[in-house]
């Protein structure tokens, strides 16, 4: 199975609609998103309405902390987000909200785990930056392969089974070998926005037959987005972001 693991998407129609384009033509069998679906960009209910539509033929979505804020619980937010979060709310609509809140904090396919923060207090949104942040995760599930989102960063940790997680170097774009000797986690880069100071969405394939995972980066107009945000009246810090890719 070819697994395709886009996350948050954060209102970024064009981010969005290109990884789509490039996870159609790397020939995936099945799209996981890892939420955060809205929060940030100026097309929350494009991209609800596409995720949605995805979820009916078989694509797994799960909840992020802004799509669970969205739909109306209490989260801690810093005030350039709450702003973000508050627009948001006034511009989708009460269906939008109730898909949100009705989505899984994490799903499991064989022996791969999926969340949108961490495996350990999924509901938590706890941040896996490092080795060390990306240890909890593996003590708390069996799973061999871990996925998360949550961070904007991609990041790339292995245990191994003497429970030594160490933080693994890769290239965008080239596969990399998922030895079995070995647990893997892997914080998959935003597709709508990146925060590495590269302006290009992030995905990652995993292939399941090769035991192969490729972080991948997808040129867009972020220009566009970002004037769009702006004729939102969204944070100008928010269009600066997208064109600095962080």
């Amino acid at each position: 199975m070819r697994l395709a693991i886009v996350t948050d998407i954060h209102g970024n129609r064009e981010g969005f609609e290109a990884v789509l384009a490039d996870v159609a033509a790397h020939r995936t069998d099945r799209i996981a998103i890892l939420g955060d679906i809205v929060g940030y960009g100026p097309d929350p209910e494009w991209c609800v309405d596409r995720c949605r539509a995805l979820v009916d033929v078989g694509a797994i979505c799960l909840r992020g902390n802004h799509d669970n804020a969205a739909a109306g619980a209490a989260e801690a937010m810093s005030p350039l987000a709450r702003r973000a979060l508050d627009w948001t709310i006034a511009h989708i609509s009460g269906d939008a909200k109730a898909f949100l809140g009705a989505l899984p904090y994490t799903a499991r396919l064989d022996d791969v785990l999926l969340a949108h923060a961490s495996a350990n207090g999924p509901e938590e949104w706890n941040y896996v930056t490092s080795d060390t942040k990306a240890t909890p995760s593996f003590r708390a599930t069996d799973a061999r392969l871990i996925f998360c989102g949550h961070v904007h960063i991609p990041l790339l940790a292995s245990c191994d089974r003497q429970g030594m997680v160490r933080e693994q170097p890769f290239r965008h774009g080239l596969p990399i070998p998922l030895i079995r000797s070995r647990r893997w986690l892997a914080v998959v880069g935003s597709a709508g926005q990146p925060r590495d100071g590269v302006a290009q969405a992030g995905w990652a394939l995993l292939d399941t037959d090769s035991n192969e995972l490729t972080f991948r980066r997808t040129p867009y107009d972020h220009g566009a987005t970002a004037a769009k945000t702006r004729a939102a009246g969204l944070p100008e810090e928010l269009a600066l972001r997208l064109i600095r890719g962080g």
